[in-house]
């Protein structure tokens, strides 16, 4: 029987308009209006919409960096949007985020052996820094890279390489669920397809489940077990990644598979 690691329901994000001469509220924009689903313990859920239609907005507010307007988000069938900081502070490292952007999520002025270490002395305080050493090494190596890199600094790398080591820095407090948002979008394809297949054997390896945020629907059809069709906040269309591709329902999202390149003979 399937089981729910994660389950968001009728889930609301909004933002105020201010406007006149006394800056008063005018209105809201509602970023994310409505939102239900799950997702199961090693499964991926595609996220898929165009850009501004709320599908970052929605990761943040799952994992509470954004302030939700209302409803309900369980994990592991504990309400969280109702937990003050320090009392959701235990579960914050089994929830990590992937950015779009892996430099501007790096701090410059920090080694990335630092930078994953960090993380450890956070959530791991009985850990030596001999052990926190063993830890990073063990991190790097199983995105791919050195543990002799450790010592760099963001900008001695590439696009790929700095988005592995996003990943090692989630992986680093051995995370449950993973919002993965946009992280191949700003890289080169023959980078993208390595990222998503380190992503995918790791989430083999690990079990961890995610949530996969993308414009692309031909990425999302390759690392989903289900997909989100998103628009102006709302779901549109929700259905496996089989029936997605193959039997569209929804307008919206036949618009977006039309938009994906195809190979010609």
């Amino acid at each position: 029987m399937s089981v729910s690691l994660l389950e968001v329901e009728n889930l609301e994000t909004c933002f105020p308009v201010y406007g006149g001469v006394l800056h008063r509220k005018v209105g809201e924009i509602r970023s994310v209006d409505g939102v239900s689903f799950s997702i199961e313990a090693g499964k991926t859920v595609g996220l898929v919409g165009e850009s501004g239609s709320g599908k970052t907005t929605l990761g943040r507010t799952i994992l509470k960096l954004i302030r939700a307007t209302s409803g309900s988000v369980r994990f592991e069938g504990r309400e969280i949007l109702s937990l003050s900081e320090s009392q959701f502070r235990p579960l914050r490292r089994f929830m990590q985020m992937i950015f779009q952007d892996p430099f501007g999520s790096l701090n410059p002025r920090m080694a990335i052996g630092a930078i994953i270490e960090e993380a450890l002395e956070i959530h791991f305080r009985d850990l030596n820094k001999s052990a926190r050493k063993e830890r990073v090494a063990s991190l790097l190596r199983q995105v791919g890279l050195e543990p002799d890199m450790m010592r760099r600094y963001p900008h001695e790398f590439s696009g790929g390489q700095r988005q592995r080591i996003g990943i090692a820095r989630a992986l680093a407090v051995k995370p449950r669920f993973i919002v993965c948002d946009e992280p191949v979008s700003a890289l080169d394809v023959s980078v993208q397809a390595q990222i998503i297949n380190l992503l995918m054997d790791l989430q083999e390896e690990h079990g961890i489940s995610y949530l996969f945020i993308a414009h692309d629907l031909a990425v999302i059809e390759h690392v989903s077990d289900h997909v989100l069709v998103m628009k102006d906040g709302k779901i549109v269309e929700s259905a496996s990644a089989e029936a997605i591709y193959n039997d569209p329902q929804d307008e919206y999202t036949k618009m977006l598979l039309a938009a994906v390149p195809q190979l010609t003979a």
